[in-house]
Protein backbone atom coordinates (compact mmCIF):
# COMPACT_ATOMS: atom_id res chain seq x y z
CA UNK A 1 0.00 0.00 0.00
CA UNK A 2 1.04 3.87 -0.62
CA UNK A 3 0.56 7.45 1.12
CA UNK A 4 0.90 10.03 -1.53
CA UNK A 5 1.44 13.91 -0.57
CA UNK A 6 1.67 17.33 -1.73
CA UNK A 7 2.64 20.45 0.23
CA UNK A 8 3.87 23.97 -0.48
CA UNK A 9 6.49 26.19 0.91
CA UNK A 10 7.89 28.86 -0.77
CA UNK A 11 7.61 26.04 -3.80
CA UNK A 12 5.26 23.12 -4.30
CA UNK A 13 6.90 19.63 -3.22
CA UNK A 14 4.96 16.35 -4.54
CA UNK A 15 5.75 12.75 -3.61
CA UNK A 16 5.23 9.53 -1.92
CA UNK A 17 5.84 6.49 0.36
CA UNK A 18 6.07 3.23 -2.50
CA UNK A 19 4.61 0.33 0.11
CA UNK A 20 5.38 -3.38 -1.35
CA UNK A 21 6.61 -6.31 -0.48
CA UNK A 22 8.77 -6.71 -3.80
CA UNK A 23 10.56 -4.65 -5.60
CA UNK A 24 10.07 -4.49 -9.65
CA UNK A 25 13.64 -2.79 -10.08
CA UNK A 26 12.25 0.33 -10.38
CA UNK A 27 14.03 3.13 -11.17
CA UNK A 28 14.41 7.46 -11.66
CA UNK A 29 13.42 8.17 -15.23
CA UNK A 30 13.46 11.15 -17.23
CA UNK A 31 11.21 11.59 -20.37
CA UNK A 32 12.23 14.35 -22.66
CA UNK A 33 10.11 15.97 -25.04
CA UNK A 34 11.11 14.30 -27.90
CA UNK A 35 11.16 10.55 -27.08
CA UNK A 36 7.66 8.98 -28.94
CA UNK A 37 5.10 8.23 -26.22
CA UNK A 38 3.02 5.68 -28.16
CA UNK A 39 -0.63 5.00 -26.99
CA UNK A 40 -2.71 1.54 -27.36
CA UNK A 41 -5.73 2.89 -28.60
CA UNK A 42 -4.27 7.04 -29.11
CA UNK A 43 -1.65 8.02 -31.11
CA UNK A 44 1.70 8.23 -30.45
CA UNK A 45 2.72 11.91 -28.59
CA UNK A 46 6.42 12.92 -30.91
CA UNK A 47 6.62 16.07 -29.06
CA UNK A 48 5.49 16.77 -25.35
CA UNK A 49 6.05 18.02 -22.17
CA UNK A 50 9.12 16.67 -19.95
CA UNK A 51 8.67 14.53 -17.14
CA UNK A 52 10.59 12.99 -13.98
CA UNK A 53 9.50 10.63 -11.56
CA UNK A 54 9.77 6.51 -10.76
CA UNK A 55 9.57 3.89 -12.98
CA UNK A 56 9.67 0.36 -14.30
CA UNK A 57 11.06 0.74 -17.77
CA UNK A 58 9.55 -2.32 -19.91
CA UNK A 59 10.14 -2.43 -23.75
CA UNK A 60 11.32 0.55 -23.44
CA UNK A 61 7.97 2.28 -21.90
CA UNK A 62 8.08 4.24 -18.92
CA UNK A 63 5.60 2.42 -16.53
CA UNK A 64 5.44 5.31 -14.02
CA UNK A 65 4.17 5.23 -10.42
CA UNK A 66 4.93 8.89 -10.07
CA UNK A 67 6.27 12.04 -11.69
CA UNK A 68 6.43 15.34 -12.78
CA UNK A 69 5.78 17.11 -16.03
CA UNK A 70 8.12 20.36 -16.86
CA UNK A 71 5.38 22.41 -16.04
CA UNK A 72 5.18 21.72 -12.19
CA UNK A 73 1.92 19.51 -12.87
CA UNK A 74 2.65 15.60 -10.84
CA UNK A 75 0.60 12.37 -10.56
CA UNK A 76 0.84 9.52 -8.54
CA UNK A 77 -0.91 5.96 -9.07
CA UNK A 78 -1.71 3.80 -5.36
CA UNK A 79 -3.04 0.32 -5.62
CA UNK A 80 -7.18 0.39 -5.03
CA UNK A 81 -7.97 -3.13 -4.47
CA UNK A 82 -11.67 -4.52 -4.06
CA UNK A 83 -12.61 -0.87 -5.77
CA UNK A 84 -11.07 -0.35 -9.10
CA UNK A 85 -12.93 -1.68 -12.24
CA UNK A 86 -11.82 -0.85 -15.65
CA UNK A 87 -14.10 -0.98 -18.55
CA UNK A 88 -14.75 -2.08 -22.29
CA UNK A 89 -13.45 0.23 -24.96
CA UNK A 90 -15.45 3.01 -25.48
CA UNK A 91 -16.43 4.03 -28.84
CA UNK A 92 -16.51 8.21 -28.98
CA UNK A 93 -14.19 8.41 -25.68
CA UNK A 94 -10.07 8.84 -25.18
CA UNK A 95 -9.68 5.15 -24.50
CA UNK A 96 -6.52 5.01 -22.07
CA UNK A 97 -5.20 1.99 -20.40
CA UNK A 98 -4.60 2.31 -16.42
CA UNK A 99 -0.41 2.58 -17.32
CA UNK A 100 -0.82 5.22 -19.98
CA UNK A 101 -2.74 7.27 -17.37
CA UNK A 102 0.32 9.23 -15.97
CA UNK A 103 2.12 9.30 -19.50
CA UNK A 104 -1.10 10.70 -20.62
CA UNK A 105 -1.93 13.57 -18.34
CA UNK A 106 1.24 14.99 -17.71
CA UNK A 107 2.49 14.71 -21.60
CA UNK A 108 -0.57 17.43 -22.59
CA UNK A 109 -1.37 19.27 -19.39
CA UNK A 110 0.21 22.22 -17.34
CA UNK A 111 -1.94 21.93 -14.85
CA UNK A 112 -4.99 20.28 -12.50
CA UNK A 113 -7.68 22.53 -14.52
CA UNK A 114 -6.53 20.92 -17.60
CA UNK A 115 -5.77 17.28 -16.36
CA UNK A 116 -9.42 17.68 -15.64
CA UNK A 117 -10.53 18.07 -18.56
CA UNK A 118 -8.41 15.29 -20.30
CA UNK A 119 -10.34 12.86 -17.42
CA UNK A 120 -13.66 14.13 -18.29
CA UNK A 121 -13.16 12.54 -21.84
CA UNK A 122 -11.50 9.29 -20.96
CA UNK A 123 -12.49 5.50 -20.60
CA UNK A 124 -10.17 3.59 -18.64
CA UNK A 125 -9.64 1.06 -20.82
CA UNK A 126 -9.07 -2.76 -19.01
CA UNK A 127 -6.03 -3.48 -21.55
CA UNK A 128 -2.62 -4.48 -19.79
CA UNK A 129 0.67 -4.06 -20.82
CA UNK A 130 1.78 -7.54 -21.08
CA UNK A 131 1.13 -10.72 -19.80
CA UNK A 132 4.47 -10.15 -17.49
CA UNK A 133 2.20 -6.72 -15.99
CA UNK A 134 -1.52 -7.46 -15.77
CA UNK A 135 -3.68 -5.28 -14.82
CA UNK A 136 -3.35 -3.61 -11.28
CA UNK A 137 -5.96 -1.81 -9.49
CA UNK A 138 -5.22 1.65 -9.05
CA UNK A 139 -6.64 4.83 -8.27
CA UNK A 140 -4.62 8.31 -8.85
CA UNK A 141 -3.56 11.67 -7.43
CA UNK A 142 -3.21 14.74 -9.73
CA UNK A 143 -1.92 17.81 -8.03
CA UNK A 144 -0.28 21.37 -8.50
CA UNK A 145 1.03 24.23 -6.54
CA UNK A 146 -2.99 25.12 -6.81
CA UNK A 147 -5.07 22.32 -6.29
CA UNK A 148 -5.38 18.51 -6.12
CA UNK A 149 -7.76 16.14 -7.01
CA UNK A 150 -8.29 12.21 -6.97
CA UNK A 151 -9.20 10.32 -9.99
CA UNK A 152 -10.70 6.87 -9.50
CA UNK A 153 -12.24 3.66 -11.91
CA UNK A 154 -15.03 2.40 -10.20
CA UNK A 155 -18.08 0.50 -11.55
CA UNK A 156 -19.81 3.65 -12.73
CA UNK A 157 -16.53 5.12 -14.81
CA UNK A 158 -14.24 7.79 -13.30
CA UNK A 159 -15.43 9.82 -10.66
CA UNK A 160 -13.06 12.97 -9.79
CA UNK A 161 -12.73 14.10 -6.28
CA UNK A 162 -11.43 17.83 -5.16
CA UNK A 163 -8.79 16.56 -2.66
CA UNK A 164 -8.52 19.71 -0.46
CA UNK A 165 -6.13 17.50 2.24
CA UNK A 166 -3.58 16.98 -0.57
CA UNK A 167 -3.15 13.32 0.69
CA UNK A 168 -4.28 9.92 -0.87
CA UNK A 169 -4.22 6.43 0.54
CA UNK A 170 -5.74 3.17 -0.25
CA UNK A 171 -8.74 1.73 -0.53
CA UNK A 172 -11.71 2.91 0.02
CA UNK A 173 -12.66 5.13 -2.36
CA UNK A 174 -11.73 8.60 -1.42
CA UNK A 175 -15.30 10.43 -0.69
CA UNK A 176 -14.98 7.89 2.48
CA UNK A 177 -11.48 8.80 3.59
CA UNK A 178 -12.88 12.58 3.31
CA UNK A 179 -15.84 11.66 5.25
CA UNK A 180 -14.03 9.89 8.38
CA UNK A 181 -11.70 13.02 8.90
CA UNK A 182 -15.13 14.48 10.64
CA UNK A 183 -14.33 11.49 13.34
CA UNK A 184 -11.19 13.58 14.46
CA UNK A 185 -12.14 17.31 14.32
CA UNK A 186 -11.44 17.24 18.34
CA UNK A 187 -7.64 16.87 17.36
CA UNK A 188 -5.25 19.29 18.30
CA UNK A 189 -1.45 20.23 18.25
CA UNK A 190 -2.31 22.01 21.46
CA UNK A 191 -2.68 20.21 24.33
CA UNK A 192 -6.38 19.87 25.78
CA UNK A 193 -8.50 21.83 28.17
CA UNK A 194 -10.58 20.52 31.02
CA UNK A 195 -14.05 19.47 28.65
CA UNK A 196 -14.70 16.42 30.79
CA UNK A 197 -16.09 17.34 33.66
CA UNK A 198 -16.00 21.10 35.05
CA UNK A 199 -15.91 20.23 38.76
CA UNK A 200 -13.07 17.76 38.54
CA UNK A 201 -9.34 18.66 38.43
CA UNK A 202 -8.12 17.29 35.21
CA UNK A 203 -4.29 17.81 33.93
CA UNK A 204 -2.66 17.25 31.10
CA UNK A 205 0.64 14.60 32.45
CA UNK A 206 2.34 15.14 28.56
CA UNK A 207 3.38 17.19 25.56
CA UNK A 208 1.01 15.73 22.63
CA UNK A 209 -2.37 14.59 24.50
CA UNK A 210 -4.84 17.00 21.85
CA UNK A 211 -3.37 14.77 19.73
CA UNK A 212 -4.59 11.59 21.74
CA UNK A 213 -7.02 9.41 19.27
CA UNK A 214 -5.04 10.34 16.47
CA UNK A 215 -4.62 6.94 14.25
CA UNK A 216 -1.32 4.85 14.44
CA UNK A 217 -1.59 1.57 13.11
CA UNK A 218 -0.53 0.94 9.02
CA UNK A 219 -3.81 0.36 7.39
CA UNK A 220 -4.97 2.67 4.71
CA UNK A 221 -8.02 4.21 6.46
CA UNK A 222 -5.56 5.12 9.29
CA UNK A 223 -2.68 6.28 7.15
CA UNK A 224 -5.17 8.78 5.76
CA UNK A 225 -5.83 10.11 9.15
CA UNK A 226 -2.21 10.77 10.03
CA UNK A 227 -0.81 11.90 7.26
CA UNK A 228 -3.72 14.30 6.64
CA UNK A 229 -3.16 15.93 10.06
CA UNK A 230 0.67 15.53 9.90
CA UNK A 231 0.67 17.21 6.59
CA UNK A 232 -2.18 20.02 7.53
CA UNK A 233 -0.07 20.83 10.45
CA UNK A 234 3.25 20.97 9.14
CA UNK A 235 5.39 24.00 9.68
CA UNK A 236 8.79 24.66 7.63
CA UNK A 237 11.50 26.89 6.72
CA UNK A 238 11.21 28.04 2.90
CA UNK A 239 14.96 26.97 2.11
CA UNK A 240 14.99 23.51 -0.27
CA UNK A 241 16.70 21.68 2.74
CA UNK A 242 14.07 22.13 5.45
CA UNK A 243 11.63 21.71 3.36
CA UNK A 244 12.18 18.62 1.93
CA UNK A 245 13.66 17.57 4.99
CA UNK A 246 10.04 18.41 6.44
CA UNK A 247 8.52 16.25 3.65
CA UNK A 248 10.08 13.27 4.31
CA UNK A 249 9.43 13.58 7.78
CA UNK A 250 5.36 13.82 6.89
CA UNK A 251 6.20 10.71 4.37
CA UNK A 252 7.87 9.26 7.85
CA UNK A 253 5.00 9.42 10.06
CA UNK A 254 3.46 6.56 7.84
CA UNK A 255 6.45 4.36 6.47
CA UNK A 256 6.49 0.78 6.99
CA UNK A 257 8.98 -1.16 8.30
CA UNK A 258 9.87 -4.69 7.94
CA UNK A 259 8.27 -6.89 9.79
CA UNK A 260 4.89 -5.09 10.89
CA UNK A 261 2.71 -6.10 7.97
CA UNK A 262 2.91 -9.64 6.69
CA UNK A 263 1.59 -10.20 3.18
CA UNK A 264 2.11 -13.92 3.25
CA UNK A 265 4.78 -16.22 5.46
CA UNK A 266 8.05 -14.63 5.02
CA UNK A 267 7.18 -11.53 3.11
CA UNK A 268 6.24 -8.27 4.44
CA UNK A 269 5.39 -5.05 3.41
CA UNK A 270 8.00 -2.56 3.49
CA UNK A 271 8.52 1.28 2.51
CA UNK A 272 10.53 0.00 -0.94
CA UNK A 273 11.15 4.01 -1.37
CA UNK A 274 9.93 7.63 -0.70
CA UNK A 275 9.98 10.60 -2.75
CA UNK A 276 9.78 14.15 -2.69
CA UNK A 277 9.92 16.21 -6.08
CA UNK A 278 9.99 20.15 -6.37
CA UNK A 279 7.67 20.52 -8.75
CA UNK A 280 8.85 24.09 -9.30
CA UNK A 281 12.42 23.32 -10.09
CA UNK A 282 11.97 19.73 -11.47
CA UNK A 283 14.47 18.43 -8.64
CA UNK A 284 13.28 14.80 -7.54
CA UNK A 285 14.46 13.74 -4.47
CA UNK A 286 14.54 9.92 -2.77
CA UNK A 287 15.28 7.72 -0.30
CA UNK A 288 15.21 3.93 -0.23
CA UNK A 289 14.74 1.35 2.79
CA UNK A 290 18.27 0.33 3.12
CA UNK A 291 19.37 4.06 1.84
CA UNK A 292 18.09 6.38 4.64
CA UNK A 293 20.25 9.00 2.40
CA UNK A 294 18.09 11.75 0.32
CA UNK A 295 19.36 11.28 -3.24
CA UNK A 296 18.66 14.36 -6.10
CA UNK A 297 18.10 13.74 -10.03
CA UNK A 298 17.62 17.76 -11.80
CA UNK A 299 15.79 17.54 -14.28
CA UNK A 300 16.92 20.61 -15.71
CA UNK A 301 20.41 19.56 -16.23
CA UNK A 302 19.36 16.73 -18.68
CA UNK A 303 18.82 17.72 -22.19
CA UNK A 304 15.11 17.72 -22.88
CA UNK A 305 14.97 17.73 -26.48
CA UNK A 306 16.43 14.23 -26.18
CA UNK A 307 14.42 11.22 -28.13
CA UNK A 308 15.65 8.86 -25.19
CA UNK A 309 15.06 7.97 -21.59
CA UNK A 310 17.50 8.68 -19.15
CA UNK A 311 17.68 6.01 -16.63
CA UNK A 312 18.96 6.66 -13.01
CA UNK A 313 19.31 3.25 -10.96
CA UNK A 314 18.56 3.96 -7.52
CA UNK A 315 21.43 3.95 -4.56
CA UNK A 316 20.38 1.15 -2.45
CA UNK A 317 22.93 0.78 0.07
CA UNK A 318 23.29 2.23 3.01
CA UNK A 319 25.45 5.61 2.97
CA UNK A 320 26.89 6.58 6.45
CA UNK A 321 29.39 9.57 6.93
CA UNK A 322 31.73 8.33 9.53
CA UNK A 323 32.33 12.12 11.64
CA UNK A 324 35.82 10.50 13.08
Amino acid sequence: MCTAVTYNTRDHYFGRNFDLEISYHEEVVITPRRFPLPFRRKATLEEHYAMVGMAVVAENYPLYYDATNEKGLSAASLNFPGYAEYQPEKEGADNITPFEFIPWILAQCKDVGEARKLVERMNMAAIPFSDNYPLTPLHWIIADKEESIVVEPVREGLKIYDDPVGILTNSPTFDIHLFQLNNYMGLSKDNPANSFAPGLELKAYSRGMGTMGLPGDLSSVSRFVKAAYTRLNSISGESESESISQFFQILGSVAQQRGCVQVEEGKYEITLYSSCCNTDKGIYYYRTYENSQITGIDMGREDLGSQELIVYPLIQGQQIKMQN
